[in-house]
This record gives structure tokens, C-alpha cells and sequence, in this order.
């Protein structure tokens, strides 16, 4: 893997892409094949919105090598079933290896498929609350290149995303989580100008229907 041009990689394939996969086979994957993505799953968003609090302190790597686990753990990320855990359950996933065995982070997906409900019931569904931040067109950078993408850390609908869900009782959802997990449900497109996915991922937001 030959690095090409600022913040873009040169793959075994022909194909310029973000650097940030690494020119990992898995990795990479992620990138072509999910990452800015967009989604208006309900049990696939609180899946994300989990993962990215259990990212915390952590590389998003790890947890991509631990998502079947924490699938398994966590009942698919279905959160009617998982607003149903007890102490038990707590339990019996800070014994299972297979996962990052965190009380806290633990306990607050369980707290949060409770929010997840009232929320639901709020807007209707927590895609339509989720696709509510998205960025207007001219609140958005003129031009995505390597500097860019790396000064955003949060934007100013994470800030209000975050502050929404913290109002209403979610944990582990700070502003920099809340604004990856934007970034990888396609509610932005942050691959970079130059990357092969880039215009996949334009054309797939414009095709895209938002949940209302």
C-alpha cells in the first residue's frame, strides 16, 4: 500500500481510499462496504450507538473485531429485549471475553435501550430522531481533504445530538462519539475528496429516503 497523496492510499486493487484503514483486509472492508453507509435501521443505529460508546478510550479496530460478540451478548442490539436485562445480564456479560467486559459501558446500553424506547415512542422511531441532525448542505466543509477531515473531531449537530440524548437520560454519548457514529451511518460523508467511495456514498445519501 503506497501512500499517493495527502490522507489517501493507494490499494493492491488500483484504488485510491481515507488512510485510515491501514491496509487491513478488515478493515478495508469497513471502509468500502460500510463505513458513511446511510442507515435508518432503528436496531442498526442503537447497534452503532452502542459500539461507539464502548469505543470509548479504545480503537474502533477492537471493537470491529468484537462486534459478533457483542452481537451475541446483547441480543442482536434489539432494544426492547435488551431493556429487559437485569442484573444478571450485567453479569453475564462482564464474564463474556469475548467483549470489553466495562460495568459502566454495560450497564449504560441497557440503560440506554430503555431511553431508546421513550424515544421511539417520541418521534416515532430513533431514525427519525437520529436523521434530524443532519447538516445542512451549506453547514458542511466546501471541500473534504486530509486537514479538514482531521480538525473534525465533533460539529456542531453532534453537540446538539449529544445534548438531546443526555437530556434525556443516554449515557456514553458525548459529542466526539456522537459525531462518528454520524459519520459512519452516513448522516455525513467524510470520505475524502479523491477517495474511491466518496461518490458511491453521494449517490447513495441522495437515493437515500430520511425517516421522518
Amino acid at each position: 500500500m503506497d501512500t499517493a497523496q495527502d490522507g489517501l492510499v493507494l490499494g493492491a486493487d488500483g484504488k485510491m481510499r481515507c488512510w485510515w484503514h491501514g491496509g487491513l483486509d478488515d478493515y478495508q472492508r469497513y471502509h468500502d462496504e460500510e463505513w458513511g453507509h446511510p442507515v435508518g435501521n432503528d436496531i442498526r443505529l442503537f447497534e452503532k450507538m452502542s459500539l461507539e460508546g464502548f469505543q470509548a478510550g479504545l480503537s474502533w479496530l477492537t471493537i470491529l473485531r468484537k462486534r459478533d460478540a457483542f452481537r451475541a451478548a446483547f441480543e442482536g442490539f434489539d432494544f426492547e429485549k435488551i431493556a429487559r436485562f437485569g442484573e444478571d445480564d450485567v453479569e453475564r456479560c462482564l464474564n463474556d471475553k469475548g467483549i470489553v467486559r466495562h460495568r459502566g459501558k454495560i450497564e449504560a446500553v441497557i440503560n440506554n435501550a430503555s431511553r431508546a424506547l421513550e424515544l421511539r415512542d417520541e418521534f416515532g422511531s430513533l431514525a427519525a430522531f437520529v436523521w434530524s441532525f443532519e447538516p445542512k448542505v451549506g453547514e458542511r466543509p466546501a471541500q473534504l481533504d486530509f486537514a479538514t477531515a482531521r480538525a473534525l473531531a465533533t460539529s456542531p449537530q453532534s453537540v446538539a445530538m449529544s445534548k438531546a440524548l443526555k437530556k434525556r437520560g443516554w449515557k456514553f454519548v458525548g459529542p466526539t462519539t456522537m459525531y462518528a457514529f454520524m459519520q459512519s451511518m452516513g448522516v455525513v460523508n467524510d470520505h475524502l475528496e479523491g477517495c474511491c467511495c466518496r461518490q458511491m456514498i453521494e449517490d447513495a445519501r441522495s437515493g437515500f429516503a430520511r425517516p421522518v
